[in-house]
């Protein structure tokens, strides 16, 4: 026997994590499932939604977004990429990013994250701090972002 057959199935992760309504992630794959090669999930953002999160970057693993659904816009070492249906961006290590929902409908993009250092417990920690209640606190936030794996790109004063 070559390998462990018996622990292959498809779309092993179940859990749908989000606020109501709002921004969900759903893991397909996660670390776990693929020996720590792979984390794929689908990102759905509602129309109109902002990343409540700082602009980031990661250091150990590239993210490359595939469009499902809308037109998500994601702006990479400050350069705006649109991404719709049937398009995919990837993100390289080191390079800051965030994404919005600049339409009025619904975007999902499917994530793939290699290799797989990011998982559940970091969107389950960040919801539990953006839905506290009140203004998010910021340092929990940089913390649980940097336990993960992400940088948060220094802030740069408003306009």
């Amino acid at each position: 026997m070559l390998g462990k057959a018996s622990n292959v199935r498809v779309n092993p992760a179940e859990e749908t994590i989000g606020d109501d309504g709002g921004l969900a992630i759903r893991f397909l794959l996660t670390g776990d499932q693929s020996n720590g090669s792979i984390a794929a999930f689908e990102l759905t953002v509602p129309g109109s939604q902002r990343l409540l999160a700082p602009a980031h970057s990661h250091d150990h693993y590239e993210e490359t977004m595939y469009g499902i659904e809308g037109v998500l816009t994601l702006t990479v070492d400050g350069q705006r990429h649109e991404v719709g249906v049937g398009q995919a961006l990837c993100i390289p290590r080191g390079a800051v990013h965030r994404f919005d929902n600049n339409t009025a409908e619904t975007a999902k993009v499917l994530c793939v994250v290699t290799p797989a250092a990011i998982s559940p417990d970091y969107f389950r920690e960040a919801f539990a701090i953006f839905g506290a209640g009140g203004p998010p606190d910021r340092a929990r936030i940089m913390d649980l972002m940097r336990r993960f794996g992400l940088t948060p790109a220094a802030a740069t004063p408003q306009a």
